[in-house]
């Protein structure tokens, strides 16, 4: 499975190109349980939607839209966007916008594996029914953090919040994969991180290059000006003490 070159700047934005992976619509068409696990068709993905927001950079605060979408064949189940991306200390509001839903997080409170940050809070909202009504979290510890809707987590719905910058590889939900679960929702769960790595590796690169083309650029310039100086004024004095 092949995806997007994606940059922190922006992941596909109307997130057509994860439809094909399953991932962006959620999908569980009618037929057989194969499909209704994770197909590929997905009516409407090719255009921008509200709430297919961009990951730019960490925010103080940021909104996902919940929502279930029918179409002729087809029922779609969304947090939307899939990953989102706030400051330690920011809050993420989920907003309802159609169907009955619940954002829970992956951490034993939930009864649930562990694919939080170790000591971070775990949140549960229970299911929401009404249209517009909201459930919010404050993030106060770092790290990566994934969560599900608890009747519709077999069918993909499940999506990530990245808290400030944190280190991947001290990351449980990116390197542990849960046992107990489903091949559909271990191969979600490995999309979303794949995401992830991919939306990370992308700013650190740009903070390196950022770096190079600015302090570390003048940096070596300098240095070797001063060494060609000083080689300069040892073979003058050379000359003149000869």
């Amino acid at each position: 499975m092949s995806y997007p070159q994606l940059t922190r700047r922006k992941l596909l934005e109307g997130t057509a190109g994860l439809a094909v992976a399953g991932l962006a619509g959620c999908s569980a068409p009618s037929g057989s349980a194969q499909q209704q696990a994770g197909g590929d068709d997905h009516p409407g993905h090719g255009q921008e939607e509200p709430g297919h927001d961009t990951v730019s950079e960490p925010a103080a605060s940021r909104e996902v839209v919940v929502n279930t979408a029918r179409s002729e064949g087809s029922t779609e189940y969304h947090f939307d966007p899939h990953v989102t991306w706030v400051e330690v200390g920011g809050t993420v509001t989920w907003r309802l916008e159609s169907g009955s839903h619940t954002t829970t997080a992956y951490h034993p409170d939930n009864d649930q594996p562990r694919l939080v940050p170790e000591g971070a809070a775990a949140w549960d909202s229970g299911t929401m029914s009404e249209e517009g009504e909201t459930f919010e979290h404050t993030f106060e510890t770092p790290g990566v953090y994934h969560y599900l809707c608890t009747p519709h987590e077999s069918l993909g719905m499940i999506a990530t919040v990245i808290v400030g910058d944190p280190h991947l590889e001290d990351q449980r939900a990116l390197q542990t994969m849960p046992e107990n679960k489903s091949e559909e929702v271990q191969g979600k769960l490995e999309e979303l991180n794949t995401i992830v790595r991919d939306i990370m590796s992308d700013d650190q690169h740009e903070e390196e290059t950022h770096s190079d083309d600015g302090h570390g650029h003048d940096e070596a310039t300098h240095t070797e000006t001063d060494q060609h100086a000083e080689e300069t004024d040892a073979h003058h004095d050379e000359e003149t003490h000869t």
